[in-house]
């Protein structure tokens, strides 16, 4: 293993530092304890094993390292992968094959932008091996292109709502008895008829074209409301699996205080709203984390801002084990933010596309025209 260069200085020597450091490397390489003659023979043999001995006692009484028996290797504490996520935050290079996955988010070419985003988060989960999640503004230019029903029971509807960019929304709607599978069909017809003007469906009866009409606008105004009242961000969240797959989580209770952290989307929004804020790369170790959640989580979470036309827009986040391969990751997570940002910003110009964040009003910026007059309420007087 090559000697980690430093650049920085502390209160520690320097050849000190250069023994903690990698250690630490070496540790989130192999997950094992590592002994002063095993980072000996991994890039120290300059240093004897006594001299990296006394290293280790020093810095385990600086609560750099910790030590379970007295006959095994030191483990890098928390404050010890803050130390070493310090040092590389600004030098980390992307490897040749971790860049090539990475080069298709440059290709896309289209209006969805939430379905862009959803794709960005997936690439980078499977990427990382991480969950992975990210926080999106709102482009005015959206509308309802499709709705969907599904029956619950005899008396709730799911109403699935798909617009052009991709994003999908759900309503519940109560009706008055169960609706089997030929009433559904024929009511999304009416649906589709009412959103885009074509194919007037010919087949409902009186009761079915009154219920249209209900639903029709019930869910109208919940999506007009819902899409003015813009007051938090978009989150989109992906990679739950990814969290069972690592070896700290093998247990229910190690894996459910940081899955109640993932799934909390507003914790979430306040951790990239904090990286938005910063404009920069952060990072979030353990007990770092309590602010965000009720339980000390045993994870770190890395996360960097994304621009359009150079204005911080959003943050993309990855969670995952604290012993992650902190260097790649910085060098993946800035590549990935300079790849969507360089793509929003072609698509927001390309089709004139606007945006607005939730702390501008509708004073600030009044909602667009509807682009379908079929979006007005039917007058039933």
């Amino acid at each position: 293993m090559k000697v980690p260069a430093t650049s920085k200085k502390g209160h520690k020597s320097n050849r000190e530092r250069q023994v903690l450091l990698g250690l630490v490397e070496y540790y989130l390489n192999t997950g094992k304890p590592v002994g002063s003659h095993t980072l000996q023979g991994a890039g120290f043999e300059n240093i004897s094993s006594a001299t990296i001995r006394n290293y280790f006692a020093n810095l385990e009484q600086e609560g750099y390292l910790s030590q379970q028996h007295t006959s095994s290797g030191r483990v890098p504490t928390n404050k010890a992968l803050r130390l070493y996520t310090e040092e590389y935050l600004n030098s980390a290079i992307i490897a040749p094959e971790d860049e090539k996955v990475l080069q298709a988010l440059r290709q896309v070419e289209t209006r969805e932008i939430a379905s862009y985003l959803q794709y960005a988060a997936e690439t980078l989960s499977q990427l990382s091996n991480q969950a992975v999640f990210l926080s999106a503004p709102r482009f005015d230019q959206d509308y309802l292109v499709e709705l969907k029903l599904v029956s619950i029971d005899h008396s709730r509807c799911l109403c699935i709502l798909v617009t052009g960019f991709g994003i999908i929304q759900t309503e519940v709607l109560y009706v008055n008895k169960k609706l089997n599978a030929f009433t559904i069909k024929r009511l999304e017809l009416y649906f589709h008829w009412r959103l885009t003007g074509f194919d007037k469906p010919t087949t409902l009866n009186k009761e079915e074209e009154l219920l249209g009409q209900t639903m029709y606008n019930e869910l109208m105004v919940r999506y007009i409301v819902g899409y003015s009242n813009f007051t938090d961000e978009e989150v989109y969240r992906t990679g739950f699996s990814k969290l069972a797959t690592h070896a700290d989580y093998q247990t229910p209770a190690a894996l459910a205080i940081n899955l109640a952290l993932f799934e909390d989307a507003q914790s979430m929004r306040l951790l990239l709203r904090d990286c938005v804020t910063h404009s920069r790369l952060k990072v979030w170790i353990g007990e770092d984390l309590l602010p965000f959640s009720s339980e000390i989580p045993t994870c770190s979470v890395l996360a960097i801002p994304y621009r359009i036309n150079q204005h911080n827009v959003g943050a993309i986040g990855i969670l995952g084990p604290v012993q992650m391969p902190y260097r790649r990751l910085f060098g993946i997570l800035k590549v990935f933010s300079e790849y969507i940002s360089e793509t929003l910003t072609r698509h927001v110009f390309r089709f004139k596309l606007s945006f607005r964040q939730p702390h501008r009003t509708m004073s600030e910026k009044e909602l667009p025209p509807l682009n379908h007059a079929s979006f007005l309420l039917e007058d039933r007087r």
